[in-house]
């Protein structure tokens, strides 16, 4: 930015004119290019140094001595710097606006359809396998082979976002997924199944954060929350609708029809993204893909990723599957962190830009909260179909209300944390979902559907409070230059801390069925087997154990969350 140091009291003429520059531009539609300075002589022989057009937080006008900030909101006093602090917050926020709302109109039907492939392919394993004729340890390739691709594709759209621009990069990504549905949709073989699933899932992965960027950038910190409650859908509806209309296709048509659903939505969104997508304006032929950043975190996520799920899957801790995928991608994980602290911004995440306290709270208390929900959410059906004999499409009915809670809460979170902030209604979200798993820690064989769903609403109801609330708080005092790495590095950490506590949910039930059982392997298929009057009470002891396990990972995660500032650093003004 331009900056004219004057040291004389900005006269009234001069206050004028730099009011209806702005108000010329607002009142008729028509805003100033971005990154330009728009300067007049009067101006200049005033204190007046610049009027800003080139930030996410609006039209500005600032003095080079005094500090005088004219917005749409009106006019602060604070300096060189635009702030973003609770108590400095406009009496009026920013409303949705319908550019922005069709924007996240367009994310929402690319993302969620990305979000619902994670989990709609679980309950067709069984008939994968017969229709393949292979076993069921080789058909949960179709699963992992799209978990994997997922998270490889995550870390490179920092990168190919500065690189391509943000529009590029959702419509190609996009394509890739509607592409590889179709061709998943036409496989003629298990081997062509798992290919088309990891086409899809390099689609996938990219959508969502490249999708959360765009958004992010066109909403500001002023409507943060409200932009963030849209973005937070598809995470918490995917895992709770795709087991149910996995199981509805699975009885009602062929299984082929799991990926053909996706394609008449998708077209749907690639004909609205091109109609409404802005152009891409930030991207950068200069920005260098770092080569080595990449080689070490893309293949150690995957191998992480899959070494946990294979912990779930019931591999033994001791095993190769277990220890090259949780050891060897774990050191791969490691040695990125070391080089992108030495590489700065040359690294595939420049972590230097995202080293504040209020990210580091927010994605540690994400990342502890993904492990115990997703716990949550295996550990329910499980319940059902082994203790109870329910099938999978009536187990999946269980995790309903989690989604309805999340949907009545998400509806009035993001606007509440953009009003008082989101840290205390994450807080009381954290609550909320601890008093709904105590309750599932009081179990037993005859206990009814209504108190678990009851349960249920309580998980769901915090849930839809924390997720758009933590979303918001991980951009909290960054830069605009800051979105692509603080973008990426959440949903890394939300990606690993998913599968973790998927993991080590699993874990902790079968040394708790061992515990209970004399003899048994911990294999839940087995344990149900034995077929004896006190199977389903002793089963039912060992997951109310596993319940009070994931409940203290759950208050665990409060630690990172208060350790997020209440108020927001100042955010400053960034040069072009």
């Amino acid at each position: 930015m331009r900056r004219i140091d004057t040291a004389s009291r900005p006269s009234a003429s001069a206050m004028l004119t730099a009011v209806s520059m702005i108000a010329s531009r607002v009142s008729f539609g028509r805003r100033p290019p971005r990154g330009r300075v728009h300067t007049s002589p009067d101006l200049e022989t005033s204190a007046i140094s610049e009027i800003v057009t080139d930030t996410p937080y609006g039209y500005g006008v600032r003095t080079a001595r005094y500090g005088v900030r004219l917005n749409r909101y009106g006019v602060r006093t604070r300096g060189d710097r635009m702030t973003t602090t609770e108590d400095e917050a406009p009496a009026t926020k920013e409303n949705i606006d319908p550019h922005l709302r069709n924007l996240a109109i367009v994310v929402l039907l690319g993302a969620i359809m990305t979000v619902l492939d994670s989990t709609i392919v679980n309950v067709a394993v069984t008939t994968l396998g017969k229709d393949f004729d292979t076993s069921l340890s080789t058909i949960q390739w179709v699963v992992t082979g799209y978990t994997l691709a997922l998270s490889m594709a995550i870390p490179m759209t920092g990168w190919s976002v500065q690189r391509f621009g943000t529009r590029t990069m959702w419509v190609f990504s996009l394509l890739l997924f509607i592409t590889g549905s179709l061709l998943c949709g036409l496989a003629w073989s298990l081997p062509s199944l798992v290919a088309f699933r990891v086409l899809q899932g390099l689609g996938g992965g990219m959508l969502m954060p490249v999708g959360q960027m765009m958004l992010v950038r066109e909403a500001g910190p002023s409507r943060m929350g409200r932009v963030m409650s849209i973005v937070s859908v598809p995470a918490m509806l995917g895992p709770v609708l795709g087991p149910l209309l996995g199981g509805v296709i699975v009885d009602n048509l062929s299984w082929r029809w799991m990926f053909f659903v996706n394609i008449p939505f998708c077209a749907v969104a690639l004909l609205a993204a091109l109609r409404m997508l802005p152009r891409d304006t930030e991207r950068s032929k200069d920005a260098r893909l770092d080569v080595l950043g990449m080689l070490l975190l893309s293949p150690g996520l995957a191998a992480l990723v899959y070494g946990l799920s294979e912990a779930g899957n019931g591999a033994s801790l001791s095993g190769p599957r277990f220890l090259c995928g949780v050891v060897g991608g774990g050191l791969l994980v490691v040695a990125f962190f070391v080089h992108a602290l030495r590489s700065g911004d040359r690294a595939l995440i420049d972590l230097r830009r995202v080293s504040t306290r209020a990210f580091a709270g927010a994605t540690g208390g994400f990342f502890l909260y993904s492990g115990a929900i997703f716990g949550v959410m295996i550990l329910i059906p499980l319940f059902a179909g082994i203790v109870r004999g329910e099938s999978a499409l009536d187990a999946g009915w269980l995790l309903a209300p989690l989604g309805l809670g999340a949907m009545i809460t998400m509806a009035v979170s993001g606007r509440l944390a953009d009003k008082f902030g989101g840290r205390s209604f994450a807080i009381g979200g954290v609550l909320l979902v601890l008093i709904g798993i105590m309750g599932l820690t009081t179990l037993d064989p005859d206990t009814g559907s209504k108190l678990i769903m009851a349960c249920m609403l309580l998980v769901g109801l915090g849930h839809g409070l924390i997720t758009p609330c933590l979303m918001a708080l991980c951009y909290q005092g960054l830069p605009r230059e800051a979105v692509p790495a603080a973008t990426t590095g959440a949903n890394i950490l939300v990606r690993v801390g998913s599968s973790l506590g998927t993991a080590v949910a699993a874990i902790i039930l079968q040394i708790a069925i061992r515990g209970e059982i004399p003899g048994a392997s911990g294999n839940l298929a087995e344990a149900a087997a034995q077929h004896t009057a006190e199977t389903p009470t002793l089963l039912t002891n060992a997951f109310t154990e596993t319940f009070w396990w994931v409940a203290g990972v759950m208050l665990l995660s409060l630690l990172p969350i208060f350790a997020i500032p209440r108020r927001p650093k100042e955010v400053p003004v960034t040069s072009t």
